[in-house]
């Protein structure tokens, strides 16, 4: 009888045996396991926050740099005649980064090629400033070049058409006055009367005996 009670409870132990041991398994798996680096954290205090940890900050700057130099630029894009003059009057010779741009943007408004050159320089000295408020306006100010000196070639071209449209016309009032005058000596000519014909010579008298 005892024999037979062992034999079941060692075959009870060998069913529950598998059951037992996942179950310590997925205890094991899910219990958190002890990191071999704990001494090692306590022992090494946690860094202080890296520089990089200011960057989003100047990044909401440069952003907000660059910002307000596109929405100046629609702003002074509907300004005309007086109030575009105004306004570069008002900006005169900047020193600032900001208003230099600014300036550069209106000057551009102004479709004379003197502005052009003018606006040309300013954004070159942005360029040539490393100053931290320069540096965020520099891939605006590149953008910026690169289409003013499109609108130079531009307006060059067309200021070449425009003097040669001008030589054209003044060749043309030119020829016009002469041909004018040629018809005014044709018309001259056909109001003459005609010239009456020239009288016969004399006849001298014979002289007696002849």
């Amino acid at each position: 009888m005892l024999s037979r009670f062992k034999a079941s409870g060692l075959f009870l132990f060998c069913r529950a045996a598998p059951w037992a041991l996942a179950i310590s398994l997925s205890a094991g798996c899910a219990a958190p396991a002890s990191s071999p680096n704990k001494q090692g954290k306590a022992a090494n205090p946690t860094p202080s926050a890296s520089p990089a940890s200011t960057q989003p900050a100047s990044v909401d700057r440069d952003s907000e740099a660059v910002a307000t130099v596109l929405a100046y630029a629609d702003r002074v894009r509907t300004l005309q005649g007086a109030e575009l003059t105004q306004e570069i009057a008002r900006l005169a010779d900047p020193s600032v980064p900001a208003d230099q741009m600014r300036l550069a943007v209106a000057l551009s408004q102004t479709r004379q090629l003197y502005d052009l050159v003018r606006a040309q320089e300013l954004l070159q000295r942005v360029l040539a400033n490393a100053s931290a408020e320069a540096r965020p306006l520099h891939p605006v100010a590149r953008l910026l070049a690169a289409r003013f000196s499109e609108q130079r070639r531009v307006e060059d071209l067309l200021d070449r058409q425009n003097q040669q449209l001008r030589d054209l016309q003044r060749r043309l009032e030119q020829t016009q006055e002469k041909l004018d005058a040629l018809k005014e000596i044709e018309r001259s000519l056909n109001s003459r009367p005609p010239a009456a014909p020239a009288a016969p010579p004399a006849s001298r008298p014979r002289p007696p005996g002849s």
